[in-house]
């Protein structure tokens, strides 16, 4: 083999090994998405940025762009992303088995469990939604987060247990409730309280207030 064929193959080895280090990153995608989030999470959305997430998951500059096509295209799907997961926590309270008033108290409990959780991420997810041109599927998966409470509520209405009305209304109360007690744990403003107690007692009165009551009462 002469000089030139070994500096050939050379340069053709390390070519390839950069181009498999700085392209095909294994899942990529999920590995952009979680640092995405870790970064939301630690300080905020004006400090993301793709060419800071491709060094820090050692790839090119340019390999995000196979996945997003700029930054909005990375939080359209970060937002997708949380209200998928959002979305199953809630849809696996619902489903969980007990009484009607055990079941709405898992759905609110795992709402503020993630809010507290994710505040950040939770903000940008509210705030993506409600752009003007916001995707359909961010749209609707974003009318998920209250789904599994209407149905449940519709299905404890059709059972008797809980007094006439429309049930989307009625989810909307309560998501407007314990929405207000993540806020208030997130802004460190319940003096004192623990965010559990807190939960309870707004759970509570909420069960209080659309519980069927007696006629005769």
């Amino acid at each position: 083999m002469t000089a030139w064929h070994v500096v050939n193959a050379y340069i053709s080895t390390r070519l390839a090994s950069v181009t498999t280090a700085t392209y095909h990153h294994e899942n990529l995608r999920e590995t952009l998405l979680q640092l995405a989030e870790s970064t939301v999470q630690r300080s905020g959305v004006e400090s993301l940025s793709l060419r800071q997430l491709a060094r820090d998951a050692k790839v090119s500059h340019a390999a995000p762009a196979r996945h997003f096509r700029d930054k909005r295209a990375l939080l359209d799907a970060l937002a997708l992303d949380g209200f998928e997961r959002l979305n199953r926590a809630m849809a696996d309270a619902a489903a969980s088995s007990g009484s009607f008033d055990a079941r709405f108290r898992a759905i609110a409990t795992a709402y503020v469990s993630f809010a507290v959780d994710n505040a950040a991420l939770l903000g940008l997810m509210y705030t993506v939604k409600h752009e003007a041109d916001a995707s359909d599927a961010l749209v609707e998966a974003g009318r998920g987060s209250m789904r599994a409470a209407v149905e449940l509520i519709a299905e404890a209405q059709a059972a008797g247990a809980l007094q006439p009305g429309d049930p989307e209304r009625l989810a909307l109360v309560a998501f407007a409730s314990v929405h207000g007690v993540a806020a208030l744990a997130t802004g460190d403003l319940l003096e004192g309280v623990s965010v559990e107690e807190a939960t309870e007692a707004t759970v509570e009165m909420l069960l209080s207030a659309i519980a069927l009551r007696d006629p005769r009462a």
